[in-house]
């Protein structure tokens, strides 16, 4: 009798960040993720401030930011919001999320998307060797990154951590969540960089309008 054919995992990626707020560029790199990787979810999982910071001035609350995932990813059924990282102690490293999601769901496999920038620092983040362990890394490049150099790296990374570093094809849209506060502080228009359904959210709640401070 034949065996039966291992079942194929469910291939998770995740988007992690603070989304604050949440733009096109991040709702693009998770579509290109899902196409290119053959994907059967990506989750958008906003990170969670600590206390001292979860009422800073001129920025979003966590329960206004993870509105705003969830209306930006509304539309799309392979997206889903993840709140693994809202906790009462706020932020958590990237190691143990991955590491408990993988406990709780043996029959996943964790694609973590990150920007070129965390490619470069990633030796200096907290158990950078657990984070490959425990998932295949998605690289987004950006527009001013020398394609060589990006390519080097890569490797190094690939040798140094004897892990799965995959370079994401489409490259990433240089739109910062900063610069869209900033923007909606001065009274300009956001329009197209985020969706219209977050646009309203932040106009009626009057998000942004506070020139911004570190802790309160």
């Amino acid at each position: 009798m034949e065996e039966k054919a291992e079942r194929r995992k469910k291939r998770v990626g995740i988007m992690g960040g603070t989304f604050d707020p949440i733009h096109v560029g991040h709702l693009i790199l998770g579509e290109a993720a899902y196409l290119q990787f053959g994907l059967d979810e990506v989750h958008f999982m906003p990170a969670g401030n600590p206390p001292h910071k979860q009422n800073r001035a001129g920025r979003a609350s966590d329960e206004q930011r993870v509105e705003m995932v969830r209306r930006a990813i509304a539309s799309n059924p392979h997206f889903h919001l993840s709140l693994v990282e809202m906790n009462a102690d706020g932020y958590t490293y990237t190691y143990r999320t991955l590491e408990r999601l993988k406990a709780e769901n043996p029959d996943n496999e964790y694609y973590f998307v990150m920007g070129a920038d965390s490619l470069v620092d990633f030796d200096t983040w907290r158990e950078p060797q657990r984070i490959v362990d425990a998932a295949h890394l998605v690289v987004a490049t950006r527009n001013q990154t020398d394609p060589k150099v990006f390519e080097s790296l890569l490797a190094k990374r690939r040798a140094q951590f004897n892990g799965d570093f995959l370079k994401m094809d489409t490259p990433n849209l240089d739109i910062s969540s900063n610069n869209l506060r900033k923007k909606i502080r001065s009274g300009e228009s956001a329009k197209y960089y985020i969706l219209d359904t977050v646009l309203e959210y932040i106009e009626e709640n009057n998000i942004y309008k506070q020139e911004e401070t570190e802790e309160q």
